[in-house]
């Protein structure tokens, strides 16, 4: 044989000993990337709400209610509330499709629960972030982010991306009973407490907004949202809702997106004390 393809042949040997090696090395210090509570947190994931539950009562701390100014300042507060289960009575998904894309499928999504008293309280699930740091959806998938469950006033959570963010932002109303939309608010309460006690990593694929908001449902109504391609591009998700009959309404989704779509009510109405109740106004 060549003694030139020997040693050719021996070079690339070793060389796969070698690249083989660096993966094994950086899998391992990959695997042990763990994910931390104590870090330099932007504001707006500065606490993790927390939940106490007694009878019917639900007692969420750390609800972040953050105010924009006339002025543009924004007034940061957290507070504890006290909501009655009993009073649950509509599901509202929120859509948050991100401007500037060039297409639909990067978006955001979240539930607000609507009690009967005029009340609301959203969910959203995020990519926490530390002071200095952007979203990226690549460095999602590598242990870039922990998972924060942000439980909020809309006229924070809502406001803050149909008036001051290029989002277009629909809030299409849920098909659910009440009875199921108080499982969901508690099983989503309930991972927020397993949150606040042991942190777990944000993944851009597996576990994001939209991934986590189906598999809550999943867990109260088993197999209701089965897997989909439009559930890693939430833009679409409306799309999916629609033809599982999750959206309560009968209407054409196109004119569901007109109807629903929030933006200029919430820019009319964004100091009004019935914000929730007038962003809503068009759809009743």
């Amino acid at each position: 044989m060549n003694p030139t393809k020997i040693t050719i042949r021996r070079f690339l040997g070793r060389g796969s000993a070698v690249v083989a090696a660096a993966a094994i090395v950086a899998a391992l210090v990959f695997a042990m990337i763990r994910p931390s509570q104590d870090r330099d947190w932007v504001h707006e994931h500065a606490r993790l709400p927390w939940a106490e539950f007694e009878d019917d009562l639900v007692r969420i701390h750390d609800v972040r209610d953050f105010r924009h100014g006339a002025d543009g300042a924004v007034t940061r507060r957290y507070e504890d509330r006290i909501y009655d289960l009993r009073w649950l009575d509509t599901l509202w998904y929120v859509l948050a499709v991100f401007d500037g894309e060039g297409w639909r499928g990067p978006a955001h999504g979240m539930f607000s629960f609507g009690f009967a008293d005029g009340e609301y309280v959203v969910i959203s699930i995020e990519a926490r972030k530390e002071v200095g740091e952007t979203y990226s959806w690549w460095r999602g998938l590598f242990k870039a982010y922990e998972l924060i469950y942000v439980v909020g006033d809309e006229r924070d959570l809502v406001l803050t991306r149909a008036v001051y963010r290029p989002d277009v932002v629909y809030m299409f109303p849920v098909a659910a009973a009440p009875q199921k939309i108080r499982d969901l608010l508690v099983s989503m309460l309930a991972k927020a407490n397993a949150l606040h006690r042991e942190p777990e990593f944000y993944n851009t694929l597996t576990d994001n907004c939209t991934s986590r908001l189906r598999d809550h449902v999943n867990a109260i109504a088993p197999g209701r949202i089965p897997p989909s391609w439009k559930v890693a591009l939430p833009g679409y998700s409306d799309e999916l809702m629609e033809s599982l009959g999750l959206l309560g309404s009968d209407l054409p989704l196109a004119e569901a997106r007109r109807l629903y779509m929030i933006n200029d009510r919430a820019r009319r109405h964004a100091r009004a004390a019935d914000f929730s109740r007038a962003i809503r106004r068009a759809a009743e």
